[in-house]
């Protein structure tokens, strides 16, 4: 096809672009034909497929042209009536008994991007295999040219294309899995920051009309994410619900991405949380006030307090690439308790084997509730187990001609020490982590969705953090400089 002019890759999950120029109706249609012959070829054409959709500009109209591609090779679609979280359409995937699923969303990307996810028939992220399998597919479409499409009211009429609303089978899951009805008469005031995106509106609807007071922010439908330079819950877009939750004396703040699969946290003085803190609380939450048993899976980049809690409650840590497709099959295999990531992705047993950021911010609810304790508290309850640990990351944006030499600099780079503690190791497994002795490390690594340098320190202190960040940054700037 000529109008393709750039190759679709799929990254950490799912592929994305800048729209009208790379993430185009001619590319969508391209993923969605090559999403349908992967079904085919493996047999799960027959149940059918959901599609999905955020907030982004026009997401509903690639939703509905991905709808024709699939309807148009004879296969079943259920798409989603309204703008709807990935995790609730990873659910859906289930409770439909699908053959996999489409969400049209670039997650936390800037405003200018959208993005194509595809999700197995477990409603979790497609593994590497699979996605090789699509982008083959892709490949010999964009030679070929064959794309199948069918009308939408056609497609309807034939019986191949059913409008759902997940919702109702959603909140049903997750009232099976916390006391929905406990965290509604809890006397607390929780500020919730919904970034513009699929989340707005869903922890009103589940906890509304009890005791609990919740302040909403940035609830509506803006595909320019005002006043946020993009939808991911991290403290340097969370400023405005740290605002809100000293003004209002909120107990908590919390914030979901652009489609509600991450979540990030506000303490009740306004500061943010990291989420490794809060991956690290909700398995302590997990482990300790539910006394729930089982694995943990982490990412690389995510905080070493899991090995520290996997000590203290025996349970076995496996740790993986960045990326819930390779969490979420580490899940699948060990039965996990619980899997995540430092973008604020985390999942959970008895649910999907994806990152929900909406049961996550209910957990997190719980915990507050089951402990008497205010976020900071908690934090302190957690380092008194754990010790005190210190987490920092840092992106940088970096000119593509640089890149050989960054990978050639860093994969030099091998001091004997960093400050006072001795350099203990290093890998390259997915970038380039230092170890230190003292079990504090620091990553740098690549961006697969954005044109970032993602650099990430772990310490023991906010001294020795900013001390990690610092060298990384030196190391890769001093590039430029040659």
């Amino acid at each position: 096809m000529k109008n393709v002019k750039k190759a679709i890759e799929f990254g950490t999950d799912g592929w994305r672009g800048v729209i009208a120029q790379d993430f185009t109706f001619d590319n969508v249609c391209v993923c969605a034909q090559a999403v349908a012959d992967y079904l085919k070829e493996t047999g799960l054409s027959q149940p059918g497929i959901v599609i999905g959709y955020d907030t982004r500009f026009a997401s509903e109209n690639f939703a509905e042209a991905s709808a024709e591609v699939i309807t148009g090779n004879g296969i079943k679609v259920y798409l989603c009536d309204k703008t709807t979280p990935t995790p609730v359409v990873s659910f859906g995937i289930l409770a439909q008994k699908a053959g996999g699923g489409i969400v049209i969303t670039a997650s936390h990307n800037p405003p200018q991007w959208n993005g194509f996810k595809f999700k197995n028939n477990t409603g979790s992220s497609a593994s590497p295999e699979v996605t090789a399998k699509i982008e083959k597919n892709i490949d010999r479409i964009v030679k070929q040219g064959e794309i199948a499409r069918k009308p939408v009211n056609l497609a309807v009429n034939e019986g191949l294309l059913e409008y759902v609303n997940l919702d109702k089978i959603y909140f049903k899951q997750l009232s099976k899995l916390v006391d929905l009805d406990e965290i509604r008469k809890a006397k607390l005031r929780i500020a919730i920051d919904s970034m513009y995106g699929a989340g707005c509106g869903y922890f009103r609807r589940l906890l509304g009309g009890g005791a609990i007071e919740l302040i909403e922010i940035n609830n509506v439908r803006n595909p320019i994410f005002p006043g946020i330079t993009q939808p991911e819950p991290i403290g340097a877009n969370l400023s405005q619900l740290g605002s809100t939750v000293k003004k209002e004396k909120a107990d908590a703040g919390l914030a979901t991405d652009g489609d509600a699969d991450r979540l990030g946290v506000i303490d009740e003085n306004g500061n943010f949380i990291s989420t490794s803190h809060i991956f690290a609380l909700l398995c302590l939450y997990l482990l300790e006030v539910r006394g729930e048993r089982g694995p943990l899976i982490k990412t690389l980049t995510i905080s070493s307090m899991l090995y520290s809690l996997g000590e203290l409650f025996n349970v076995p840590v496996y740790e993986t690439r960045v990326g819930f497709k390779y969490v979420a099959p580490k899940m699948q295999t060990e039965n996990a308790l619980a899997g995540g990531e430092e973008s604020g992705g985390y999942g959970f047993r008895n649910h999907v084997a994806e990152r929900d950021g909406i049961l996550a911010g209910l957990y997190f609810i719980d915990l507050m509730i089951k402990t008497g304790k205010l976020p900071s508290q908690l934090i302190d309850y957690l380092h008194s187990k754990v010790g005190p640990h210190y987490y920092g990351r840092i992106d940088i944006e970096f000119e593509e001609n640089y890149r050989k030499a960054i990978i050639d600099t860093v994969s030099s780079y091998s001091p004997k020490a960093i400050g006072e503690i001795t350099l203990s190791g290093k890998d390259s497994k997915d970038g380039f982590r230092f170890m230190l002795a003292d079990r504090s490390w620091f990553l740098i690594r690549f961006s697969s969705t954005e044109p970032l340098l993602r650099l990430y320190a772990e310490g023991h202190s906010k001294k020795q953090v900013d001390l990690l960040l610092e060298t990384a940054q030196k190391l890769v700037e001093s590039v430029r400089g040659k």
